[in-house]
């Protein structure tokens, strides 16, 4: 007889459904439409039952086909559910007014980012400074846990395996990236310190400073993040905008703790 943690373990494998999800999230992140084959390969399925999927994908709207190519990318469909996911999110809700004031306070474009499929965090909330300059970042975008300073933290708070983390760490991609070994130590640094910052590896010219938000079970699953100018942010502002960044980290954890009582 089946214990009940067997039973709800089984539920949780359904083959077509899991399948679905990579490829939604495989057309999500290809930037061209992909043919049926290439996508096959890419995700090791067999080629007919990658199309069977895709073709249900597209009735509900979540792709779209191109008959004159004959490839599929990532359908509108999904911008309702994306839509509704964001608006319910009451740690979105919570921290977008205090974002606003960060990026009004010291320059800077504030984002939150969660963790949402495996190794991936996306954008949940962002502001954008009033400088005349400033980089693009998408509600919704989504990049690799590991990178730039809120991968320091996921690394640093979340995972301690150095065999998973130097195989994930060759995979990402940087402008100018650190040896794995100076990656380490400042991975170190940023569990001494509690915060992490990223100049110019991710993005030349660039300086990403993040904060973690942990959740009831003590690990990373959110974080603040604040990106600037590296001329404008100087490293004297840094430790103001860390103190900033962590306070409205301790309201955001403060108010959810409160709702749940």
């Amino acid at each position: 007889m089946a214990s009940e943690d067997d039973s709800s373990s089984s539920k949780r494998q359904v083959p077509a459904v899991t399948r679905a999800f990579a490829i939604l999230r495989f057309l999500a992140r290809s930037p061209e439409p992909v043919g049926v084959n290439p996508m096959a390969r890419e995700l090791h399925l067999v080629p007919s039952t990658c199309l069977h999927i895709l073709r249900v994908l597209q009735d509900e709207g979540m792709v779209e086909f191109d008959s004159n190519t004959k490839r599929y990318s990532i359908g509108v469909g999904i911008l309702p559910l994306a839509r509704s996911a964001l608006q319910r999110n009451s740690f979105s809700a919570m921290i977008q007014p205090r974002l606003s004031e960060l990026s009004q306070k010291f320059g800077v474009t504030g984002i939150a980012t969660q963790l949402s499929e495996p190794g991936q965090m996306i954008v949940v909330a962002l502001s954008q400074s009033n400088f005349p300059f400033r980089l693009q970042v998408d509600l919704g975008s989504r990049f690799p846990a590991l990178i730039s300073a809120t991968g320091r933290l996921i690394a640093a708070f979340n995972l301690r395996d150095r065999d998973m983390l130097k195989a994930e760490f060759a995979k990402l991609v940087w402008d100018s990236a650190p040896s794995f070994e100076d990656w380490l130590e400042q991975v170190e640094e940023a569990r001494r310190r509690g915060y992490a910052v990223d100049t110019g590896s991710y993005i030349s010219g660039v300086t990403v400073v993040a904060v973690p938000v942990f959740g009831v079970s003590g690990s990373m699953n959110r974080s603040i993040v604040a990106i600037g100018i590296t001329e404008r942010l100087k490293d004297q502002d840094i430790p103001r905008l860390v103190k900033a960044m962590q306070a409205i980290r301790d309201q955001i954890q403060s108010m959810t703790i409160d709702a749940a009582r």
